[in-house]
């Protein structure tokens, strides 16, 4: 059974937590090109709840706090800087992204090239650890052709 979304909406939303959340909103917003859509303060200096938008994706996110929900997650950082996932996004000109996410210091795990799947992608990290890729690949377009 098919979600009845608008196809500009994604039914599914990635969510993070960062130690630094107030500073990973204002990084992932220059180095990647997401745009605040909310964020919601906790009182404390940290981020009770964010989103973020990219395209028709989003990213919720907010500070990494020990509560119910925090305790079951961990940071990269807390597990030798693995991830149990990695969060891929698709951009219209890899090589452009890459650029920009270099000039804001994203540490690039991945070199671009293009892949044999199709399209052209690179992978990095932000910096508190976590795992992106990003490319020109559309999963979306290719189950259509």
């Amino acid at each position: 059974m098919r979600a009845n979304l608008p196809i500009s909406e994604s039914s599914i939303i990635p969510a993070l937590r960062y130690r630094n959340a107030p500073a990973m909103i204002d990084w992932l917003c220059r180095a990647f090109g997401f745009e605040k859509h909310a964020v919601y303060e906790d009182g404390e200096g940290g981020i009770a709840h964010a989103q973020l938008r990219y395209g028709g994706g989003m990213l919720m996110l907010g500070s990494a706090r020990d509560d119910a929900y925090g305790r079951r997650m961990a940071a990269p950082s807390e597990i030798g800087g693995r991830n149990t996932q990695a969060l891929c996004v698709i951009v219209t000109d890899a090589d452009a992204h890459l650029a920009q996410a270099l000039a804001a210091g994203a540490e690039i795990v991945d070199p671009i090239s293009d892949q044999d799947y199709g399209g052209r992608g690179y992978g990095c990290r932000d910096p508190e650890g976590h795992l992106w890729w990003f490319g020109t690949y559309n999963p979306w377009a290719a189950a259509l052709s």
